[in-house]
């Protein structure tokens, strides 16, 4: 196992080309998961001759983007290269906009469950099913 394989993993929150599957894949050298969001506080605007947009804080903006998810250190390393020496990480929290894509099949399983339980509780108690829909779903190997 390499160094990189043990980083830590990063979510990063995205307003500009890295929106893109595309440019993302290119520049990290796979396409992570990436979930709609939006950063509430902020406000995104262009500076004159600039290639990429910029965000500052405003007390009622609203910055639409995306979140790319499990970054690696390396990986967040590139993408602070391809913005240059003003690119600013900070830790911000995010409103993720895209519920479906992440907790979709996780519902779907739960109705279903609980449409069997409805027509035939089987002896199994109310409490059961609610544990099932509460608990989360086993991590994957």
């Amino acid at each position: 196992m390499t160094s990189s394989d043990q980083s830590p993993s990063h979510n990063v929150f995205v307003y500009g080309s890295f929106q893109e599957p595309a440019v993302v894949g290119l520049i990290l050298e796979s396409t992570p998961v990436i979930v709609s969001a939006q950063l509430h506080g902020y406000h995104r605007f262009r500076l004159k001759g600039r290639l990429h947009p910029c965000i500052s804080p405003s007390e009622n903006g609203v910055v639409k983007g995306k979140v790319l998810t499990g970054l690696t250190d390396a990986q967040v390393e590139s993408l602070g290269m391809i913005e240059g020496v003003e690119f600013v990480t900070k830790t911000v929290e995010v409103v993720l906009t895209e519920w479906k894509r992440l907790h979709m099949e996780k519902f779907i399983e739960a109705s279903k469950k609980f449409m069997e339980w409805k027509k035939n509780p089987d002896g199994r108690s109310r409490e059961e099913f609610e544990k099932f829909v509460h608990d989360d779903p086993p991590a994957s190997a």
